[in-house]
């Protein structure tokens, strides 16, 4: 190997190494303030996720609420046709739907 490419290496090995060692702190900061970032981006989102969980607990909360709401209309009705086929039954009239 000639001396010329041997320094041309040596040169070319040495710029790698500064740069190298020049890019470590930037590099470090980096890494540091990414770490930052996604833990405030993780913060960020688990409180999303949380406004949208008691959302939906307060929507199936209301959805039992209707469930509930519609069962007791349908005992009441049922409670009525019971009520209105007996009335049938004592005036002597079939009640609906018998003939």
């Amino acid at each position: 190997m000639s001396p010329e490419v041997l320094a041309a290496l040596i040169a070319a090995a040495a710029v790698i190494g500064a740069a190298v060692i020049a890019a470590v702190p930037a590099f470090l900061s980096l890494r540091r303030r990414t770490a930052v970032e996604g833990e405030t981006t993780r913060d960020a989102m688990a409180e999303a996720m949380e406004a949208i969980g008691s959302r939906f607990d307060a929507r199936i909360n209301d959805v039992r609420d209707d469930i509930d709401g519609v069962r007791e209309d349908v005992a009441r009705v049922r409670e009525w046709q019971a009520g209105h086929d007996a009335e049938h039954l004592l005036i002597g009239r079939p009640p609906r739907g018998e003939a």
